[in-house]
């Protein structure tokens, strides 16, 4: 079974994402913060010695992950994220493989009554061909619009939207990219850049 949380909750006058999500071929349990789309820190909870355990639900294993989710909202709130972040030595976090999708052109999206987005789909820090990326495009007094792309070579993939410009603020882009049956999931907000 997949599940995940995403939630964000602003400090100060930071607002952070926080995702969490069963990576179920690493049979890690793993929460990601986020601050303007950029990865800031990470705990992770590794449970491949509770698989062996006939006991083992996966309803535990939500719950888990629900509790470790609730612990980075509350570290962020209480102002003491460093204390809960995994401080496991660089390579140890690098040799887990991670998907990622990040958005390459996010200073610069809408021109001629559309949004453009650049994204790249990034498995190990290296470009993932054939990802599929399902795109959830939520606009204030609309329903929600559904998209999907495929990456290229490169990993990359482009997507358009019509959109008045007036109605960027109040939006949200959810982006998931599936990949060598691994997900990743990135909520982005839009805004208007004042020139």
């Amino acid at each position: 079974m997949i599940f995940g949380f995403n939630t964000d909750v602003k400090h100060d006058s930071t607002v952070y994402h926080v995702q969490s999500e069963a990576r179920e071929n690493e049979l890690l349990l793993q929460t990601q913060v986020f601050v303007r789309g950029r990865c800031i820190g990470k705990r992770a909870t590794p449970y491949a010695d509770k698989v062996k355990e006939p006991s083992f639900t996966d309803q535990q294993k939500e719950q888990i992950l629900r509790d470790q989710h609730r612990l980075v909202l509350d570290s962020i709130r209480d102002g003491k994220l460093d204390d809960v972040l995994d401080k496991r030595d660089p390579e140890v976090l690098a040799a887990i493989k991670e998907l990622d999708v990040l958005w390459l052109n996010a200073e610069s999206v809408h021109s001629d009554r559309s949004i453009v987005m650049r994204l790249r789909v990034t498995d190990g820090g290296s470009g993932a061909q054939g990802a599929k990326l399902t795109v959830r495009f939520a606009r204030p007094d609309a329903a929600p619009f559904y998209t999907q792309v495929v990456t290229d070579t490169a990993g990359n993939a482009e997507m358009k939207i019509e959109m008045d410009e007036s109605g960027l603020p109040d939006s949200s882009i959810l982006v998931q990219a599936a990949y060598s049956g691994r997900t990743a999931t990135r909520k982005f907000r839009l805004r208007k850049v004042e020139a």
